[in-house]
C-alpha cells in the first residue's frame, strides 16, 4: 500500500499566465485530463496538513484516493450544504462559518478549521466554476494554517459528467465558454488557470454588463459555444470532470459521515472506499466501457443511491404522513448504517429544509441543505458547526442554535 505526504503551500499560483515560467505545451482538449491515471485500488493517500505557520496540533491524516477517511483531532468542523452556482450566497455561508474574510480578497481566516461542502455546486446558478475555484483556493490557504477544505460530489455533479444539462443556468454555459478561453490562455496549465479563475470573475461580470443585448446574434452564438465548452470540460476525462474526480461521494471525518444524499447499509457492505474509487475512475474517463459493470450505479443512479437518497432528508412537510412505525424503521436503518461504518452521526444535503438546518432521528442525522441559492429558495445561509463534541447551527456570527452533545447521537 503506497503512501504520500503532501507539503503545505504558502503561496497561491500566479494569477497571470505570462508569469509562469514552466507552462506545459498546449494539449488537445480531446485527450486532456488533469488527474493522475493511477487506478490501483490499494493506493492510500495520507496527507499531513502542517506547515511552519501552522500550530503544533496533531496533523490531519487522510486515507483513500479520493479521500475517504479523515482524522482531524481537535479540529472544528464546519459543513456547508448545496450552493448551486450562487457565488454571493456561497461567500455569505463561508463568512458565517468564520472561514472566509468579509472583504473581497477571498482569504482563509479559519485557521485549523476543517470545512466540508456537501456537493451540488453545479446547476441552477451561473458561477459554478468560480465557486469550485474559490474552494480550491481556500484549501491551499487552509493547508498552510493546519486546516483543510473537503468537498463531496452530489447528484448534480454526476448528472453533468453524464452529459445531463437539464438544470444548467444560461449564465453557466457562458461561464464554461469563458473559462475554456481562460484555460487556453494558460496553455492548459490546469492548476494555475483553475485557482486564478475566481480572481478574474469580477472583470468578467463587468464585461457582461457592458456587452450587447443578451439575446443578440453574437450571444446566441456564444451560447452554442458554451454548450460545446461544457461538454468538453465535463465529459468523463475532461478537465473539469477530472477536478470533480478528486472528491469522494462519501467522506468520514472523525466520527461523522458526510454525503450528499445518504448512506445506507448496502452501501457500506459494497465498500465506501470502493464506491469513491469507482466514481472517481469513471469521472476521469478511465473505465474501458459504459456497461453496468463499469458504471458506478450504486453511487450515482437510482432513488437509493448515495447521491440521490432522500430517506433521511425529507422536509417537515414531506414527513407529515410518516407514522411511528416508519420513523422507527428509518431510525433502525440509520443506526445500522452508522454502526457498520463506525460513525456516530451523518450529515446530508440534497433536500432543501424550509425550517433551516435541523437534526432528526435522535439527532443521528443532520440535514443542512437550506436552499440558499437564488436558483432554489434564495434562503438565508446556515451552516453546521461541530466542535468540542457539540453540534450547533450557525445562522449568523452572533446566532447559535440547537447545541447538542455528540455523545448523545449514538
Amino acid at each position: 500500500m503506497g503512501s504520500i505526504c503532501l507539503n503545505s503551500l504558502s503561496h497561491l499560483p500566479s494569477s497571470s499566465p505570462s508569469s509562469s515560467s514552466s507552462l506545459p505545451r498546449k494539449l488537445p482538449l480531446t485527450n486532456y485530463c488533469c488527474c493522475s491515471s493511477s487506478s490501483h485500488p490499494e493506493t492510500e493517500l495520507i496527507c499531513n496538513y502542517s506547515s511552519k505557520t501552522a500550530s503544533k496540533s496533531t496533523p490531519i491524516l487522510i486515507s483513500g484516493n479520493p479521500p475517504t477517511l479523515v482524522s482531524a483531532p481537535g479540529r472544528r468542523l464546519v459543513a456547508v450544504g448545496d450552493l448551486h452556482g450562487d457565488l454571493d450566497q456561497a461567500r455569505n455561508a463561508l463568512e458565517i462559518a468564520g472561514v472566509l474574510s468579509s472583504d473581497e480578497d477571498d482569504l482563509w481566516i479559519g485557521g485549523e478549521t476543517v470545512l466540508i461542502q456537501l456537493g451540488d455546486i453545479l446547476d441552477r446558478g451561473e458561477d459554478e466554476i468560480a465557486i469550485l475555484s474559490l474552494l480550491r483556493s481556500l484549501d491551499i490557504q487552509a493547508k498552510a494554517q493546519g486546516g483543510a477544505v473537503f468537498q463531496v460530489n452530489g447528484n448534480h455533479e454526476t448528472m453533468n459528467v453524464e452529459g445531463d444539462f437539464r438544470y444548467v443556468d444560461s449564465g453557466a454555459f457562458d461561464e464554461c465558454a469563458d473559462f475554456l478561453e481562460h484555460l487556453e490562455a494558460y496553455e492548459y496549465n490546469w492548476e494555475n488557470a483553475f485557482v486564478s479563475w475566481i480572481s478574474v470573475l469580477k472583470q468578467r461580470k463587468e464585461n457582461l454588463k457592458s456587452s450587447e443585448n443578451y439575446w443578440g446574434p453574437w450571444n446566441l452564438v456564444k451560447r452554442q459555444k458554451g454548450v460545446i465548452a461544457r461538454s468538453i470540460l465535463l465529459k468523463p476525462g475532461g478537465p473539469l470532470a477530472c477536478e470533480l474526480a478528486r472528491h469522494p461521494v462519501i467522506l468520514r471525518v472523525n466520527d461523522w459521515i458526510f454525503c450528499h444524499g445518504g448512506l445506507l447499509p448496502h452501501h457500506v457492505s459494497y465498500g465506501i472506499e470502493r464506491m469513491n474509487r469507482e466514481v472517481s475512475q469513471w469521472m476521469k474517463g478511465l473505465n474501458e466501457n459504459d456497461t453496468n459493470e463499469s458504471f458506478p450505479f450504486i453511487a450515482t443512479r437510482g432513488y437509493d443511491s448515495v447521491v440521490w437518497n432522500r430517506l433521511y432528508s425529507r422536509d417537515a412537510l414531506q414527513m407529515e404522513d410518516e407514522d411511528d412505525y416508519q420513523t422507527e424503521q428509518i431510525l433502525s436503518i440509520l443506526e445500522e448504517t452508522l454502526q457498520r461504518s463506525g460513525a456516530k452521526g451523518m450529515v446530508v444535503g440534497h433536500t432543501p429544509q424550509t425550517s433551516g438546518v435541523n437534526c432528526k432521528y435522535n439527532c443521528s442525522v443532520w440535514r443542512i441543505d437550506v436552499g440558499m441559492s437564488s436558483g432554489v429558495l434564495n434562503s438565508r445561509p446556515e451552516v453546521l458547526e461541530i466542535s468540542n463534541d457539540k453540534a450547533r447551527v450557525i445562522k449568523s456570527r452572533r446566532d447559535s442554535l440547537v447545541e447538542l452533545q455528540v455523545a448523545d447521537f449514538t
